[in-house]
């Protein structure tokens, strides 16, 4: 049976998730800027509860963006250490998809807009409906001024907003069913998307994984 490892740092929750035996476990903590220090004692703690260890996992899924810089390369530099030391690949996932992985799971919702507080007066972006269980991009996503921000072109039906970009919900021009502004990632919702890309192959090599800001100016790399 396939063991996958999960975790997220991207916004101010510190969450982790494992599949095991075909069981899931998962822990979950709102704790702004400490994830750096309670990441790996959260892994071991999961491990151990689940009776198993580094060496049992097969792939390590995680948090790629968009989110708060700090939260993003915490992710990335824990999970290319430990994939690199097992020689296991990795599986990147979007934490705007995360966030409406958890709406589809904790209110039933098959359409959500998800959208993260991006600071500057700005929303990162992105709309999702549900396929067979797996939230699923419409269009693309973007980081932009909260009255950017709209469905994709065509789009119906109800939609729910999910995540602390409806902080801004005056300024958004979307009609909702529905919205959590308080609602942040969980490891628990990645590892579900994370088990729907191991299950089509899309692992990749730790080398490859890359954080994904959406913001250009972020850190862009020197031209060579």
């Amino acid at each position: 049976m396939t063991t996958l490892l999960a975790l997220d740092t991207a916004t101010e929750a510190c969450s982790v998730a494992l599949l095991h035996d075909g069981k899931v476990s998962s822990h979950y903590e709102v704790i702004p800027r400490l994830h750096a220090q309670k990441l790996l004692p959260m892994i071991q703690q999961l491990l151990a509860d689940a009776g198993t260890t580094l060496a049992a996992v097969d792939a390590i899924a995680f948090g790629r963006g968009p989110g708060a810089f700090t939260g993003v390369r915490i992710a990335i530099g824990v999970v290319q250490g430990l994939a690199f030391a097992l020689e296991r690949p990795v599986l990147p996932v979007s934490n705007l998809a995360v966030l409406a992985q958890r709406a589809l799971r904790e209110q039933g919702v098959n359409q959500v807009a998800a959208a993260i507080d991006a600071r500057m007066d700005e929303v990162y972006w992105g709309c999702y409906h549900n396929v067979d269980g797996e939230m699923r991009l419409l269009g693309s996503e973007a980081v932009l001024p909260p009255e950017r921000a709209v469905l994709p072109e065509g789009a119906s039906g109800e939609w729910y907003g999910a995540g602390t970009g409806w902080g801004y919900a005056e300024r958004i021009p979307v009609v909702l069913s529905g919205q959590d502004a308080s609602l942040l990632p969980h490891a628990q919702d990645l590892l579900s998307l994370a088990t729907f890309a191991w299950q089509r192959g899309e692992a990749i090599a730790a080398d490859q994984a890359q954080p994904v800001y959406l913001r250009d100016n972020v850190a862009t790399p020197k031209a060579r």
